[in-house]
Order: structure tokens, then C-alpha cells, then sequence
């Protein structure tokens, strides 16, 4: 779950990560209003920046300076209710529901601080960039040795020599230095305390009078954790994403959108994937990773197939199910029930392993008025639903 600027730095503040101070808007006179508490009434350029789960926002226009409160009312008023594309949104771009009022901090040196997980090591790290800004995804790709990364153990926690290594990539020393340790630690702190996948500060600005402060933030937190962050769970923001996930998060159903026309129904991540590879590989396109779960139940089949039908571009779809919390003859009943009542018109591929299979295959066998198909092999499966989308 991906978190807005302004709520990320909500969080900062709880670690005592320095921010400038900023007021969020989701009307034009808001905006307007935020201007005028945050100048006090005296000249200033203050920034409006559209809130989206997305990076790249100054590039297209979505971070604004703005010099009154009525330039920062109608800077707001164009970017509110717009959909902004980004390099990471894709051409849909995302929508923008809020806007970010806050200090327009410049003349500082931009560097470039997170806390991500390090895969291969299981354990958390710390990346660290001299050069921050706009341009840290060009930097990562044609100078890599640019980024430092500090893989540190969650029982230690990130040990001193690590953070003066930090400050020492970043040119800092004495108070500067220090203040940079405080920001790290407070960061590890954070991640671990709020199960962040990503803790990500985009620039961390020196200023002219030695000061540091986190001028952009992006948190993402695992959503397997949610269930102990009912405050951050607050926070979600459905307008930012995909419709059919979101609804598949809500009931608990993995799912995934993707571009082709084969719709899945599986039960199990690893056999998802799988699934996926060998339609790619005979010859198919996937429209979705889905992964109902191991206790499937009829409502979560039907919810399922509700989700992967509302997909325009699903031609044929391919249910692949093992049977082993769930016997394969409950499986078949719910894929009826689910048919019946969803009227599903475009041909399904059932290919079913596992407890009790045999009776499974009997009932999808017997049935009569649906467009099932019942496959023993994966192989043979794959192939027939490729066939049928071709169609």
C-alpha cells in the first residue's frame, strides 16, 4: 500500500524527520487559504504539488510554484480533478484529488536517501546517493556506483560505522554529519515500525545555513502487515488504484491486471505464476495474475470471476485449481453456481488435480447450458484456452 507526500510526511514527523512546513488542499480555496496561513501575510513563493501515488510529478507539471494566493487557487483549480501521467503511471495517469501546499526550499545541495529491502540478503538496506533530484532513476541506470547501499541486521539495527559512511558519501561532517545519522536512524526506525517495503526521501536538501530537510517523502507499506496499522490503513486512497484490485484486496483475492485476453482463476501464488508461463508460453497472453486462495468458497469463485469479467478484453478464461483444503468436487460445484449466476458467456478451460478429482471432473462433465471445458493437463489446457481466445 502506497502512501501520498503529504501523509508520508505525517509519519516523518512521528520519528522526528525534518520537513518544511506544509498544509494539504483539496479545493481551489483551500489552496488559496493555505497560501495565506503559510505566508503570513508577507511575499513568498510557496509550491503547489499534486498528490499522486507516482514519481516524475515535476516533470509533467505537477509540482507548481506559486507566488500568491490566487495564482496558488488557480494553480490548484487546474491540477485538481485532472489525471496526471507520469513516467510511472502509465498513459491512464492517475487522478488528483489533493494537492500539497508547502515552503519552497531553495539554493540547497539535493542528495538522495532510503530504506528498501535487500531480496537476495533478507534484510533491510540503506541507499544513499549524492546526487538526488529528478534524475535519480537515470543515475541508477548509467552510474550505479553513484548509490551506496548499507545492508544492515533488523536485531543490531544499522550500526555507527554505517551511517558515517553515509555522511561521508554525502560530503557531511560535524553537526551536518550528525544531523544526517539522526535522519537514517529515524528512517530504519520508521521502516520497521510501520513494515514499510520502501522509505524513500527525494531530495534531502542541505541548506545554505546547514540545515537538512526532507523536501519530498514516499512510503509503501506491505500489505500483509496491514492488519496492525488500522492508522495507516486510514490512509488508503482507492482513487489511486486499479479498480478491480482494489476490489480483489478487499475480499481478500490476489489479483493483478495484465494486457492479454486469457483471464486465470488459480488457487495458489506459485501455481498462478506458473499458470501465466505457460500460456505465454503456448502462445497466449494473460489478462491477470489471480489468486483466489487455497479455501476458495463459492462467493470468493464468484467474486473471482466477477472481477476477471469486468475485464473487456477477456476472450476465453482458464481455471486452474488443486484441490487440497478445497476437494475438487466442492470446487466444481462453485464453478456452476458461479457460471449460472454471473451468466458467463465466454468460453472457460477447467483443468482440476487433486482431492476427490475424478468427482470433480464428473459434475463439469454432466453439466449442460455452460461453456465449460474440462482438461486433465496444464499443457492441454493452456493450449485449448489459446485456441478458444484466439477465436
Amino acid at each position: 500500500m502506497k502512501l501520498h507526500e503529504y501523509q508520508a510526511k505525517q509519519l516523518f514527523t512521528t520519528v522526528g524527520i525534518p520537513i518544511q512546513r506544509s498544509i494539504v488542499a483539496k479545493t481551489a480555496d483551500e489552496a488559496a487559504a493555505a497560501f495565506k496561513q503559510l505566508s503570513l501575510g508577507k511575499p513568498a513563493r510557496l509550491n503547489i504539488k499534486a498528490q499522486i501515488h507516482a514519481g516524475g510529478r515535476g516533470k509533467v507539471g505537477g509540482v507548481r510554484a506559486v507566488i500568491s494566493a490566487d495564482e496558488a487557487r488557480a494553480v490548484a483549480g487546474e491540477l485538481l480533478g485532472k489525471r496526471l501521467v507520469t513516467k510511472q503511471t502509465g498513459p491512464e495517469g492517475l487522478p488528483v484529488t489533493a494537492v500539497l501546499v508547502d515552503e519552497r526550499m531553495e539554493g540547497g545541495r539535493e542528495l538522495y536517501l532510503s530504506v528498501t529491502i535487500d531480496r537476495f540478503r533478507a534484510k533491510p538496506a540503506v541507499l544513499a546517493s549524492a546526487s538526488g533530484g529528478m534524475d535519480i532513476e537515470e543515475i541508477a541506470q548509467t552510474n550505479p556506483e553513484a548509490i551506496i547501499r548499507e545492508v544492515y541486521d533488523l536485531i543490531e539495527g544499522i550500526l555507527p560505522e554505517q551511517v558515517n559512511r553515509i555522511s561521508k558519501a554525502f560530503g557531511l561532517s560535524g553537526s551536518q554529519a550528525s544531523a544526517c545519522g539522526d535522519i537514517v536512524r529515524a528512517m530504519c526506525r520508521l521502516f520497521e515500525e510501520s513494515d514499510a517495503t520502501v522509505i524513500e526521501i527525494n531530495p534531502l536538501v542541505v541548506m545554505s545555513d546547514g540545515k537538512l530537510i526532507a523536501l519530498d517523502a514516499k512510503i509503501a507499506v506491505d500489505d500483509n502487515a496491514l492488519f496492525r496499522h488500522a492508522d495507516i490503513v486510514a490512509m488508503r486512497d482507492p482513487s489511486q488504484e486499479d479498480p478491480n484490485e482494489y476490489k480483489a484486496s478487499q475480499i481478500g483475492i490476489s489479483y493483478v491486471g495484465l494486457s492479454g485476453n486469457i483471464g486465470c482463476l488459480v488457487n495458489g501464488a506459485g501455481l498462478a505464476m506458473a499458470t501465466n508461463d505457460i500460456i505465454k508460453l503456448s502462445g497466449g497472453e494473460p489478462a491477470n495474475f489471480l489468486d483466489v486462495g487455497g479455501g476458495a468458497n463459492v462467493d470468493q469463485v464468484t467474486n473471482a470471476f466477477s472481477i476477471i469479467l469486468s475485464d473487456d478484453k477477456v476472450k476465453a478464461i482458464l481455471v486452474n485449481i488443486f484441490g487440497g483444503i478445497m476437494r475438487c468436487d466442492w470446487i466444481a460445484e462453485g464453478l456452476l453456481k458461479a457460471t449460472e449466476q454471473l451468466k458467463v458467456k465466454v468460453p472457460i478451460v477447467v483443468r482440476l488435480q487433486g482431492t476427490n478429482v475424478e468427482e470433480g471432473r464428473r459434475i463439469l462433465k454432466d453439466a449442460t447450458g455452460l461453456n465449460l471445458i474440462s482438461v486433465d493437463e496444464l499443457g492441454d489446457a493452456a493450449r485449448k484456452v489459446v485456441e478458444l481466445a484466439n477465436k
